[in-house]
């Protein structure tokens, strides 16, 4: 097997407005009950973070962990006060 080769090319934008859209993901009641049950126990975290890598049978997982800081690049869900960052 040969490994292939992707070129980007990535361009700073400054002062770029960030419009509203949908949110990322949608909870469950039953996710928002759970999200808040979690993080009450761990006052020091301020959300969950969801992602995906690449691994597994179909070449990709997610990931659930808990986060103390949003990062830059995080867009962060917020559901009947259950705070998610993605």
């Amino acid at each position: 097997m040969s490994a292939s080769l992707v070129r980007a090319t990535v361009r700073a934008v400054s002062k770029r407005k960030l419009q509203p859209t949908r949110a990322a993901l949608t909870l469950t009641p039953s996710a928002v009950n759970k999200i808040k049950q979690l993080l009450k126990d761990k006052p020091e975290h301020v959300g969950l973070k969801v992602g995906v890598r690449t691994r597994g049978c179909n070449g990709l997982s997610y990931t659930l962990e808990y986060t103390k800081t949003k990062g830059d690049s995080d867009e962060e869900v917020v559901q009947d006060a259950a705070p998610a960052c993605r």
